[in-house]
């Protein structure tokens, strides 16, 4: 109750004294409520146990992972499974547990999808689900206006119904929900960690705001009005505070690229004047004190895993002239982008459109994760119609691991298109397999994954339809020594740099463990 007391003092008193009543008394009930849950926890862990088959008095440290769409089968899910794969060979006393919003799912057809997808054995008695009902909070769909705040929202009321069901001893989030930290640290009074693939507010949003450009975050109707501008700029501003406390709170921090720690680096010291003054007055200055003690001033890269073993086996020659997408179905990864690339390269080299040996299709691999995904695969199909590539152009929706290997082993051209990618999982996956790869020049692709190896190219940037268009031809047109060499470069440097081995040593590098045997609270 020290904040109470730094508070009851003085002028403000008279000033807020119903607020602070207020406050005091929503406080105490939390304090209550939170140790009335650490206290019935010990049951819920002792059923947790015996469902996987440990005797009673015998004993395990938890650690919870918040990941509420890991049956989704992207590079995040890839993440996450390698993480626990990784702790279940190194740490056979921890038992993982995965907070997961898949309820029309089982753990056996989970773990069946982990192996099928991503080729990760997972041992079933060191690994349990806690399934949430209520994940439709954090859906686009639910927050059509204000949808980064309702989305954080949502988030907490998720977290609430996790911690209400099982308190691990550490909570680790792999899927960027920042604002869950609050609820956890009250309720569970747990260390908490954080795998960070991509900040969900940044420096460059609030840019793009600020110059009224139009972006999928900034649409047409507010770039267009200053007024409308200005207020969303407010807005943003606020987020980017809260998120920023939001992430002090945690204990320690791991991110997927060095464009993601730059940003998130600069978001754990954000500070806003303005902002800073209001929250010298209660009860706002209260949210500052779920920040940690401990909250970490950096964040560590680690940088995420490729299954580069496999397919490194692929001949590197000869290649079907496919250019290759692998992305979920989702509105950042801009399969518009492709399609109108695609088209542009058709027009300007018709005889790609010609049967036989120079004709160049696109494939389109991705996941399909809910309703709203499936409308925007309609939409593409149907784009692809309009500009007459249909018939050039194969979508494969939900596609299973050694599908996607397949593709992999026999595609001449990986094409990305997301702006600021954070990374890029697919990317690597590209160069492993032998695949020259053409990705925007952003984020992770252009600072991290297709760099110089050995002082030569590995792959392409570009940044407009025309650009695309182009990389793709001077790909298409590279002499068979030319192509081979790049072919050879890529997957050198991608099985150095991106393999599990460098995820795992990463990861146990990030200082989980000391967190995970720090004494249990409440219990």
């Amino acid at each position: 109750m020290t904040i109470l007391t730094t508070v009851l003092s003085g002028p403000v008193l008279l000033l807020w004294t119903p607020q602070l009543f207020l406050f005091a008394f929503i406080w105490l009930s939390l304090r209550i409520y939170s140790w009335r849950l650490l206290s019935s926890n010990r049951t819920r862990r002792k059923a947790l146990l015996g469902t996987l088959g440990y005797k009673h008095g015998e004993d395990k440290r938890v650690v919870g992972f918040f990941h509420p769409y890991c049956n989704a089968g992207g590079g995040g899910e890839r993440v996450l499974w390698t993480a626990i794969a990784g702790i279940q060979r190194t740490d056979p006393d921890v038992v993982s547990v995965v907070y997961s919003g898949d309820i029309d799912t089982t753990k056996e057809q989970i773990i069946s999808k982990v192996k099928s997808r991503f080729n990760i054995e997972l041992d079933p008695k060191l690994l349990s689900f806690v399934f949430l009902q209520s994940r439709s909070l954090v859906e686009d769909s639910a927050w059509p206006r204000f949808t980064l705040l309702g989305q954080s929202l949502g988030s907490m009321y998720l977290a609430w119904e996790a911690m209400s069901k099982l308190i691990p001893d550490l909570y680790i989030d792999t899927m960027g929900y920042a604002f869950t930290f609050h609820v956890v640290s009250l309720l569970g009074k747990i260390p908490i960690g954080a795998y960070v693939h991509y900040p969900t507010i940044s420096t460059d949003m609030l840019a793009r705001v600020e110059s009224r450009k139009e972006w999928h975050t900034n649409t047409d109707t507010i770039s267009s009005s200053a007024i409308l501008s200005r207020l969303k700029l407010l807005y943003y501003r606020l987020f980017m505070y809260y998120y920023a406390i939001s992430l002090r709170t945690s204990n320690f921090i791991m991110v997927n690229s060095s464009w993601t720690q730059n940003h998130v680096d600069s978001i754990l010291n954000y500070s806003d004047m303005l902002l800073d003054a209001i929250h010298l007055l209660p009860p706002l200055f209260a949210v500052k004190a779920f920040t940690s003690k401990n909250a970490p001033d950096h964040a560590r890269i680690v940088y995420p895993p490729c299954d580069t073993s496999e397919m490194a086996q692929f001949p590197l020659m000869p290649r079907e002239r496919v250019v290759l997408s692998i992305a979920q179905f989702r509105p950042e990864k801009d399969h518009q982008e492709q399609l109108h690339a695609f088209h542009q390269l058709l027009k300007s080299h018709p005889e790609y459109k010609e049967k036989g040996e120079r004709e160049v299709k696109l494939v389109l691999v991705g996941g399909s994760r809910n309703e709203g995904d499936a409308n925007r695969v309609t939409e593409l199909r149907k784009q692809a119609k309009d500009f007459e590539i249909e018939s050039h152009t194969h979508f494969v929706v939900n596609a299973s691991y050694p599908v996607v290997l397949d593709w992999l082993s026999k595609a001449s051209i990986g094409f990305s298109t997301m702006v600021d990618e954070h990374f890029g999982i697919n990317i690597v996956e590209f160069m492993a397999a032998g695949v020259i790869p053409v990705a925007h020049a952003s984020g992770g692709p252009l600072k991290d994954i297709i760099v110089p190896f050995n002082g030569e190219r590995t792959g392409f940037h570009a940044q407009t339809t025309h650009e695309f268009a182009d990389a793709i031809e001077t790909v298409l047109s590279l002499s068979p020594e030319e192509e081979s060499a790049m072919r050879w470069r890529a997957r050198a440097w991608a099985v150095q740099r991106f393999s599990e081995e460098e995820f795992e040593r990463g990861w146990n590098e990030s200082g989980w463990r000391s967190w995970l045997l720090s004494p249990r609270k409440g219990e």
